[in-house]
């Protein structure tokens, strides 16, 4: 079979200025959301990635209509009819599940297959389901699909989450908002992108408040108050993150444009403790460097402490550090399988349990290596970018989940990287 790679010639290359596409987390989840609105919405600044794509086609497959025009997505929900999602879709992006809450929200019931997506961990649903429960959702789970009904209909409820689940949260927040009375959700996630999708709910007539903070407060509405709207995708936090690490690699400067800076507050602060230089202006970052990279140490934890979707890149700063650092994963447990590729290229790791000791080297290689899940992958081409010599990187599709043209966006800035199909 051809596989298609990504051949990078190490130059140490990056510098200019790059545009941030629509935050993937986000613009999967308003997709979702258009099922509520039982008309015709519009999302614009919609990344052109493979799990969008997805994500159209499991809410056509609902009986939607999902029309794109660059990137912006129409998206017709009038004669949704059916409430089950197919396994073949939802098994292969996990982000799929964000439709159990608007199906229940509309219809009092859905049928979804149980998920999959990145082989980064178990993220099991169970709090998807305890909290949909306390609003009136009875789930069985049969043949690989849970099985969703409200036999005496949705209700409001207080809720206290174990964990800040950003699933979880914004299930619970798609039902609550049609359920009759009033839901508290305590521990409530608070990513950025959650409170892009509160404020596309409210465009659509729901009155939700606290988005962003702990304590979410929902008042319900009935559905037929319900209505489409027009909305505009925040830019993609991960994204901006991945080329001001590329900057941080190689010494930059590169400027990321279209996102808001307060996003990427505890990422920007670790760079600087490593020795890079920031400007912020406006909805641009500007990172360069000019001193030697500083080791760190790093704990992944929700919104709003560090990104476990930047681990990967800050790992490979790391790698090249002077001195040692220590990265703690809180969130995901096979989240490490990254560090192994990098270990390929020269670097010094070792892992113990849910810690990577990293020893900063002088120099990474290039060689052969894999995309363990799509932050990996888009951290293993910058590696190559830093490495001497030629990096292949494999299994390129976990790439195309979350970053539009990375390859020609990367080309942009002076990298030497190129996509070809192997025979």
């Amino acid at each position: 079979m051809p596989e298609e790679i990504i051949i990078v010639r190490g130059n140490s290359t990056l510098a200019g200025t790059v545009a941030v596409s629509g935050a993937k987390n986000s613009a999967l989840k308003l997709i979702a959301a258009a099922i509520l609105g039982q008309g015709v919405s519009v999302v614009h600044n919609v990344p052109l990635i493979s799990d969008i794509n997805i994500m159209a086609d499991v809410i056509r497959r609902l009986g939607a209509t999902v029309e794109r025009d660059g990137h912006t997505l129409t998206i017709d929900a009038t004669d949704i009819a059916k409430y089950e999602t197919p396994y073949e879709l939802v098994s292969k992006m996990r982000a799929s599940i964000s439709v159990l809450g608007p199906l229940v929200g509309r219809f009092g019931r859905a049928r979804v297959a149980m998920p999959g997506g990145c082989q980064i961990g178990a993220r099991k649903i169970d709090m998807h389901m305890i909290g949909l429960e306390a609003l009136g959702v009875h789930f069985e789970i049969e043949h690989g699909f849970l099985e969703a009904t409200t036999p005496n209909g949705l209700h409001g409820a207080h809720v206290v989450l174990e964990f800040p689940s950003v699933g979880a949260t914004e299930n619970m927040v798609m039902a609550s908002v049609v359920a009759e009375g009033t839901t508290v959700i305590e521990n409530a996630a608070r990513e950025p992108e959650i409170v892009d999708l509160m404020n596309m709910l409210n465009a659509m007539g729901a009155r939700i408040n606290g988005a962003g903070s702990s304590i979410i407060e929902v008042e319900g509405v009935p559905l037929s108050s319900m209505h489409p709207c027009e909305h505009t995708t925040v830019g993609d936090r991960i994204e901006a993150g991945t080329f001001l690490a590329g900057a941080a690699l190689v010494g930059g400067p590169v400027t990321v444009t279209g996102i808001d800076p307060s996003f990427l507050r505890m990422a920007l602060m670790k760079l600087e403790a490593m020795g890079c230089d920031i400007e912020v202006d406006g909805d641009a970052v500007t990172v360069s460097r000019t001193r030697p990279i500083g080791a760190i140490d790093i704990q992944t934890l929700p919104h709003p402490g560090f990104p476990t979707d930047l681990q990967a890149q800050f790992m490979l700063l790391a790698a090249l550090a002077e001195g040692n650092s220590v990265i703690s994963e809180n969130v995901f447990e096979n989240r490490f399988m990254f560090a192994s590729e990098l270990v390929r290229m020269g670097a010094d790791i070792t892992i113990e349990g849910h810690h990577a000791l990293v020893r900063g080297v002088e120099r990474l290689q290039g060689a052969p290596v894999s995309s363990t899940d799509l932050r990996a992958g888009a951290a293993l081409v910058l590696a190559g970018i830093a490495a001497e010599g030629e990096t292949h990187v494999h299994e390129i599709s976990h790439i195309d989940r979350g970053y539009e043209d990375y390859v020609g966006k990367l080309r942009s800035l002076g990298a030497d990287v190129v996509r070809t199909v192997l025979s």
